[in-house]
C-alpha cells in the first residue's frame, strides 16, 4: 500500500487562505512533550467567529511582496514563524511601531484555525501572576459570604484566568498568545516568564489551599483521601470555562507565543535563548501596500493575482496616495495605519455610498501634514503638506 505524501513543514504561508480545520498538527520535539494527569482531557479550541477581531486582522495581514513573491526579509520572517511553531518556542518579533508585529499573531491564529488570539498588553506595572496567569477576587468572595451566610462559596467561582493562564490550559491544538510590547515591562517580567515558557505549567495557590483544607480531616482521621476534583474556572475567552485539578495547570500543546518589541530595551541572555528572534520588515513596496489597503477597505476581494486590477486601487486618489506615502516614508518612520487613515478620509465618496464628500484639495494637503507625522519626530513641529 503506497504511503500518503508527507505534510509540508510550511504551516504558516500568508497566502490569504485559512488552513483546513481538521488538518494534522506536527509533533513536538521529544523534550517538549508534556503529559496530562490521568483522567484529565484536553479541550477543543474555541471556534473563530467570522466577524471577530482575529479574523478581520488576520486576513488583512500581508508580508512584504514584490508582485506575488514574498520579499527576502518577509520570507525570513515566515520561516521564523514556522520554526517557532515546530519547535514550540516563543517568537520575539522586533521592529518599528506600525509595521505589523501585532497583526502577525492574528494572521497565525486565523490561517491555522487556532481560535481567538489571547492578547496580553504589557505596561511597566504588568505582573505575571496577577495580570497574565489569573485574578482572584477575594474581596467579592468575602462580601458574598457575609451577605449570604447560609451558602458556601468555592474559591473557583472567584478566579478568572488571564491571557497567559488561558493559553497554557490543556488544549487539543495550540492557542496563540500575544504578549504585546514586552519591552515596556518591568525588568523582572522576562525572567519570571522563563519557568512558564520552559515547563508549560503553573499553580493557582488559592485553589491549592482549598484542596489542602479538604484533605486535612481525612488525614487526621486516617481515612482515605478523596479523589482529586476537577473544578471549573472562567478563562480569558468570552464565556469560556476550563477544568483545573488541584490548583495545577499543565499544557498539552505549548501555545504559539508571539512577543513584540519596539526596541525600547534589551533582554537577558537566558530569555533570548528560549526565543526565536526575528526582525519585522518595514512595508516599503507599493505591491505590499496595495494588498494591505485592499484587505482593509474591501475584505471580500480575493488577494493575490489581479489585485492591481481592482477598481478601488486604480481610481484616484488611491494609487497616487500610496506613491506619495512611499516618498514621504523614505526614512521608514511612518506606519501603515497612517496611510489607511488618510485613505479613509480621502475616499469617503467611494466607500460611503456618496453620503459624505471627501475633503477638498486644500484640506487634503493639510490632512496629510497632520496624519503623516513621523513617529519619532519632535512634537509641536508641523511638517509641510505633501504634494
Amino acid at each position: 500500500m503506497p504511503k500518503s505524501p508527507p505534510n509540508s513543514w510550511d504551516l504558516f504561508t500568508n497566502n490569504g487562505s485559512p488552513r483546513p480545520a481538521g488538518a494534522t498538527w506536527p509533533p513536538m520535539p521529544p523534550w517538549r512533550v508534556r503529559h496530562l494527569p490521568d483522567g484529565l482531557e484536553a479541550q477543543d479550541v474555541p471556534q473563530l467567529e467570522p466577524a471577530s477581531n482575529t479574523v478581520q486582522r488576520g486576513r488583512a495581514f500581508r508580508l512584504p511582496r514584490v508582485g506575488q513573491a514574498i520579499m527576502p526579509l518577509g520570507e525570513r520572517l515566515r520561516l521564523a514563524v514556522n520554526a517557532a511553531i515546530h519547535l514550540r518556542r516563543p517568537l520575539l518579533v522586533t521592529g518599528s511601531p506600525g509595521t505589523g508585529k501585532t497583526s502577525l499573531a492574528y494572521a497565525i491564529a486565523w490561517e491555522l484555525n487556532l481560535g481567538p488570539v489571547l492578547r496580553w498588553s504589557i505596561s511597566p506595572r504588568s505582573q505575571l501572576k496577577e495580570d497574565g496567569l489569573f485574578q482572584y477576587d477575594a474581596i467579592a468572595r468575602l462580601q458574598d459570604s457575609q451577605i449570604y451566610r447560609d451558602e458556601t462559596f468555592s474559591v473557583a467561582e472567584y478566579i478568572r484566568l488571564g491571557p497567559a493562564g488561558t493559553a497554557f490550559l490543556p488544549w487539543k491544538r495550540p492557542r496563540v498568545l500575544l504578549i504585546d510590547e514586552i519591552d515596556k515591562s518591568d525588568i523582572q517580567l522576562p525572567n519570571e516568564l522563563l519557568s512558564l515558557l520552559e515547563e508549560g505549567t503553573y499553580t493557582i495557590p488559592p485553589l491549592q489551599r482549598e484542596v489542602d483544607r479538604a484533605r486535612r480531616k481525612p488525614e487526621r482521621n486516617n481515612q482515605a483521601l478523596p479523589p482529586p476534583e476537577d473544578v471549573p474556572v472562567r478563562t480569558a475567552d468570552q464565556n469560556g470555562t476550563a477544568l483545573v485539578r488541584a490548583g495545577l495547570v499543565q499544557c498539552k500543546e505549548f501555545p504559539i507565543v508571539v512577543m513584540t518589541s519596539n526596541r525600547e530595551r534589551d533582554f537577558p541572555p537566558a530569555f533570548n535563548r528560549r526565543c526565536i528572534r526575528v526582525e519585522m520588515p518595514h512595508p516599503s513596496e507599493a505591491d505590499t501596500l496595495k494588498e494591505v489597503v485592499l484587505a482593509h477597505f474591501h475584505p471580500e476581494a480575493t488577494l493575490g493575482k489581479g489585485v492591481k486590477e481592482h477598481p478601488f486601487l486604480k481610481d484616484a486618489p488611491v494609487p497616487e496616495e500610496i506613491e506619495a506615502f512611499l516618498r514621504k516614508d523614505e526614512n521608514g518612520d511612518l506606519a501603515t495605519d497612517q496611510l489607511l487613515n488618510a485613505l479613509h478620509l480621502l475616499t469617503l465618496e467611494q466607500t460611503s455610498q456618496n453620503l459624505w464628500l471627501s475633503p477638498d484639495a486644500v484640506a487634503g494637503d493639510q490632512l496629510r501634514s497632520i496624519l503623516y507625522r513621523e513617529l519619532h519626530g519632535r512634537d509641536g513641529a508641523d511638517s509641510d503638506g505633501m504634494t
